[in-house]
């Protein structure tokens, strides 16, 4: 026999395991490289959230070296069409504790919306990622995924929703979370579960800036500070980068009023760093942001109302600064690409905007029309 260029197991050696032993033992080994350095956190919590849903979508007690490319094809065909839990809507500041395994929410039903596109690659790739492991380790003679003939939707070209909202739209947000802000002192309710402040400053936060949400999520109070007489925030990015970012005034003053307020209503002493908290004092989850955006939303015009998600905001954030021909480095800058070419995949057409340059064309003027001389 030649060698073959795949590593196979013999059947003897397999370990005929059902899919729940295998992904406990994978989440425990991405998440020992996680405390060891070896893999981000965040990245660590996707791989795990994603192959826990990888489990209960193929079938718990199956042995894992059942699974043919098949199987595959059809979880991952479940997975595009499960509902996304992150736009659902709770009606009681409750919800936000009501996460369950696979990142559903409680209550999140019939008519959600199901998955992006982009959503179903990062799926796939955990998927992948995992049988590659389980290759190795023994769990499998083959890995499935060589069979497997679904694929997302590329993430480039064009898209049927454009991901940045319009001036118009974005001003409707903004303007609706400054009134969140406004009426937050006289807002009725239990104090200690009175979210207005901290709702409004994560919309200003997550608009003005363009952070990931995994940032908004880790922040911490105290990487807000003075310097010069301008506030920064200091966001811990990926790949273990930094960087100080300018806030704007309006976004400052919310800040403030909720660090002097909003916060101080919701600590319960659990998490004594935590910039954003439930309203049980823990740290606020990843998935709990989108619900806010989505009661910020419910308030705002429905002529200027669409719906977002946390990422189509950071590519507001990015096309209306570039629209407004800020400097691309700086840009780079406040979203912490560690590349110029990255910003090409979040700058978004806006409507009128070609009309806008030729009109102010610098070879010929601010007036349409005006004849040239000499």
């Amino acid at each position: 026999m030649g060698n073959g260029s795949v590593r196979r197991v013999r059947p003897s050696d397999v370990q005929r395991l059902t899919v729940t032993e295998t992904v406990d033992r994978y989440v425990e080994m991405v998440r020992a490289k996680a405390s060891t350095g070896a893999l981000a956190p965040g990245t660590a919590e996707v791989y795990a959230r994603d192959v826990v849903t990888f489990a209960a979508l193929a079938g718990p007690e199956r042995v894992l070296d059942d699974l043919s490319g098949e199987d595959v094809d059809a979880v991952l065909l479940r997975f595009a069409r499960k509902p996304d839990g992150r736009r659902s809507r709770p009606a009681r500041p409750e919800a936000e504790a009501a996460a369950v395994p696979g990142g559903e929410r409680a209550g999140s039903g019939a008519g959600a919306p199901s998955q992006s596109a982009a959503s179903q690659a990062r799926f796939r790739r955990s998927v992948s990622a995992f049988f590659q492991y389980a290759l190795v380790a023994g769990w499998v003679q083959l890995n499935p995924m060589q069979a497997v003939t679904l694929r997302p939707r590329h993430r480039g070209g064009l898209r049927a929703e454009r991901r940045a909202l319009t001036a118009e739209q974005a001003e409707g947000l903004l303007g609706a979370a400054r009134e969140l802000v406004e009426v937050a002192p006289a807002a009725g309710g239990r104090p200690d579960q009175r979210t207005e402040l901290r709702d409004g400053l994560i919309v200003l936060l997550l608009a003005a800036v363009g952070p990931r949400v995994s940032e908004l999520t880790r922040a911490n109070s105290e990487d807000f500070f003075v310097n010069a007489g301008t506030r920064y925030w200091r966001i811990f990015g990926k790949g273990g980068r930094t960087r100080d970012v300018p806030l704007p005034r309006p976004v400052v003053e919310v800040l403030d009023a909720y660090l002097r307020d909003g916060r101080r209503v919701l600590d319960r002493g659990r998490e004594p760093r935590a910039l954003l908290l439930s309203w049980r004092g823990r740290r606020l989850a990843r998935g709990d942001v989108q619900a806010v955006i989505d009661r910020v939303l419910a308030r705002v015009e429905p002529g200027r109302r669409r719906g977002v998600t946390p990422h189509g905001l950071r590519h507001t954030t990015a096309t209306h600064l570039l629209a407004a021909a800020t400097d691309m480095d700086a840009v780079r800058r406040v979203l912490g690409h560690a590349d110029l070419s990255t910003l090409a995949r979040y700058r978004d057409e806006l409507p009128g905007e070609l009309e806008a340059a030729m009109r102010v064309h610098p070879l010929l003027g601010p007036v349409e029309g005006r004849p040239r001389r000499g």
